[in-house]
């Protein structure tokens, strides 16, 4: 195996902001994976992380240049109400280069091709437009525009990417920031709301068929609490990832045979 220990970090919007959290508390138990794939959220984490981004600074990135900032109106003609195009520019102050190849860990990064109906694990080469490409809820999001292909959000497809990790990791750890719980039947009264119901039962059961597939799956249940863009609790939020890690963290050692 080329890598002891990876880690997928799945969607979820603002609640991804829990992987932050679940990050900080894995390097003070001394516990540091040394690759990561992302979905969406996920992605956005992973590759922060990856480029030495602590807890803060994630917390940062999300309040002033996160795509989940429902902050910047696509022009009509667009398919969407988010222009993602509008956001790339933010990243730059957050990242070494626009390059994989810059960040200090290997990240793997999953979105949908929407005209070949496929996914795509990006891994080198440009870094923004893949991860806003993982980033994009389709309804919400303008499609990301990549070597001339559409792509959308990675979670459609695949919101727990664990291959890429399969054939270089001897243990894997994943998080899933998406828990599913039953819904308000009352609140479901709108096609929005309909169609990111039906979006999350499916990327939820999808998703859970590769669970076993990882030593260890952290998913706190207390999660399905905040909405996907709760942008006012981040903070709440990664605290929330970083208490459920430190309670599960014999559990997580056990798991890649980690001594206390």
């Amino acid at each position: 195996m080329e890598h002891r220990l990876g880690i997928v970090l799945s969607g979820g919007g603002s609640r991804g902001l829990a992987h932050a959290g679940v990050l900080q508390a894995l390097a003070e138990a001394g516990i540091h994976p040394d690759c990561v794939a992302g979905t969406s959220s996920g992605a956005l984490v992973g590759a922060l992380w990856a480029a030495g981004c602590g807890a803060e600074r994630v917390l940062e990135f999300f309040e002033t240049a996160s795509p989940f900032r429902i902050s910047r109106i696509a022009p009509l003609r667009k398919p969407g109400w988010i222009d993602t195009g509008k956001i790339e520019a933010d990243f730059r102050p957050f990242f070494p280069a626009d390059s994989f190849e810059a960040l200090d860990r290997r990240l793997f990064v999953a979105a949908t091709d929407l005209a070949a109906a496929r996914l795509e694990i990006f891994s080198s080469g440009p870094l923004f437009r893949p991860l806003l490409a993982s980033s994009s809820i389709p309804m919400l999001f303008t499609p990301t525009v990549i070597g001339g292909r559409l792509f959308a959000d990675g979670g459609i497809l695949d919101n727990f990417p664990v291959e890429p990790l399969e054939p270089l990791c001897e243990r894997l750890l994943g998080v899933y920031a998406s828990p599913l719980r039953e819904a308000d039947a009352g609140r479901l009264t709108s096609s929005l709301a309909i169609s990111q119901r039906a979006l999350e039962i499916g990327m939820y059961h999808a998703s859970a068929r590769r669970f076993a597939r990882a030593d260890f799956v952290l998913s706190p249940p207390e999660l399905s609490g905040y909405a996907t863009f709760d942008t006012r609790r981040h903070r709440e939020i990664a605290e929330l990832g970083y208490r459920a890690a430190r309670a599960h963290m014999d559990e997580i050692r056990a798991a890649i045979s980690v001594p206390a």
